[in-house]
């Protein structure tokens, strides 16, 4: 059976956009999605913490948010690995990280590096790599999240991501899909997706991730 490693924050792990909402049942995050689209040939691990950056520090959280930091140890813990999904982003744009789309798009760039420098042991499998660029951010009446997230100035750099990620895997010859393209952020909090949003990012990727598979 092969194996997909999908890493991401809160949009991979089901966060809900009600401020009182429980995390979306299983079935209904995009990695389930995915997987239950590959027939049953495929393991998609879902790796999702809320708050991961690509490669920046959040000194605010208990957990360690940096993503380059984390993923090494996750490629040790799911090898051998087949792809390796990287959907992370969103959380870069926050004035408190970083604030910009190009910045957050070198962080996709460290993240692929880490994957590709880690697997250099002797019958090491290289999985192959496939950039998502997150949904973009909405307007919000949400008291925080809109200010947590830098408003319009936020939501513009988000819609400026994709055009960056898209460059950054070109360079290192990844796979590359735009989630913006199937799915869009709840008003609730401007940030997070209903489950029929979430879902539909499982399935757009089935087709290339089955054409990467050779399914």
């Amino acid at each position: 059976m092969k194996t997909i490693l999908a890493y991401g924050d809160s949009l991979t792990y089901g966060a809900n956009p009600r401020p009182d909402g429980l995390r979306h049942a299983y079935e209904n995050r995009w990695p389930t999605v995915l997987e239950q689209g590959l027939g049953g040939n495929v393991r998609v691990i879902a790796e999702g913490l809320g708050g991961r950056t690509t490669a920046f520090d959040d000194g605010s959280a208990l957990s360690d948010r940096n993503g380059a930091r984390i993923l090494p140890v996750l490629l040790d813990t799911h090898k051998p690995l087949d792809i390796v999904i990287i959907m992370l982003g969103s959380n870069d744009l926050k004035p408190a990280i970083h604030g910009r789309a190009i910045t957050a798009s070198y962080g996709i760039r460290k993240l692929m590096q880490v994957v590709r420098g880690h697997f250099v042991q002797p019958g090491d499998l290289m999985p192959k790599l496939l950039i998502v660029s997150p949904p973009h951010l909405v307007e919000t009446k949400h008291p925080e999240m809109g200010l947590h997230f830098g408003g319009e100035a936020a939501i513009a750099e988000s819609k400026a991501m994709a055009g960056y990620a898209r460059t950054r895997a070109a360079e290192y010859g990844a796979e590359f899909y735009d989630a913006a393209d199937v799915a869009h952020a709840d008003p609730l909090d401007g940030v997070h997706l209903d489950p029929a949003n979430t879902r539909a990012i499982g399935t757009g990727l089935i087709p290339l991730v089955k054409s990467m598979l050779g399914l």
